[in-house]
């Protein structure tokens, strides 16, 4: 038995090291792989509240509503598209050097924050409809396609109200000066 339990404390001391050995370079491998999280499309964050649209007999209109982002990123609205209008534009509105509120494309589109929102509203940001196909009647729906930086899109509907505010021009200069909106 002396032989036997001479063997067996040698051994059982070298399973243990391994075990703990194992352990250890287990537990190190862990701290240094770092999970891979997946960016989640920025079409599957975003949604718009309380959607409107301006009505309009022709000519122009705009879409209002307030975009939500629930991701973990920064994500940019780069276009529109809608059946309601042959052209579409992501706008601001701002103040020009005479003091006059314009309305002017926005450079590299709307940037909803990560976990935020952007309003878009008469009398600032909006989505611009030009060149209407049909008229647009209050109790109308309008179907919209928003496309992000990302080229995934997410898909809306917005009822046409009567709204006689927002009469702002275009900036001077702009291919559709003198259109009220």
């Amino acid at each position: 038995m002396k032989t036997t339990s001479t063997t067996t404390a040698p051994l059982s001391r070298l399973l243990a090291v391994t075990a703990v050995s194992l352990l250890t370079l287990t537990g190190c491998a862990t701290e240094a792989a770092p999970a891979v999280t997946e960016r989640a499309p920025a079409g599957d964050t975003v949604t718009i509240e309380d959607a409107w649209v301006k009505s309009a007999d022709e000519g122009m209109s705009a879409a209002f509503g307030m975009l939500v982002n629930s991701g973990d990123v920064d994500v940019t609205v780069v276009s529109v598209s809608s059946d309601a209008s042959s052209m579409l534009e992501l706008h601001e509105t701002v103040e020009n050097e005479a003091g006059e509120m314009v309305m002017r494309e926005i450079e590299g589109g709307f940037v909803i924050p990560a976990g935020g929102e952007l309003l878009l509203e008469p009398g600032a940001n909006h989505i611009m409809l030009m060149d209407l196909t049909a008229p647009l009647h209050a109790g109308d729906e309008a179907a919209f396609t928003l496309t992000f930086s990302d080229d995934t899109t997410y898909e809306f509907t917005a009822p046409v109200k009567d709204y006689s505010g927002a009469n702002e021009n275009y900036e001077e200069g702009d291919d559709h000066e003198g259109m009220d909106h």
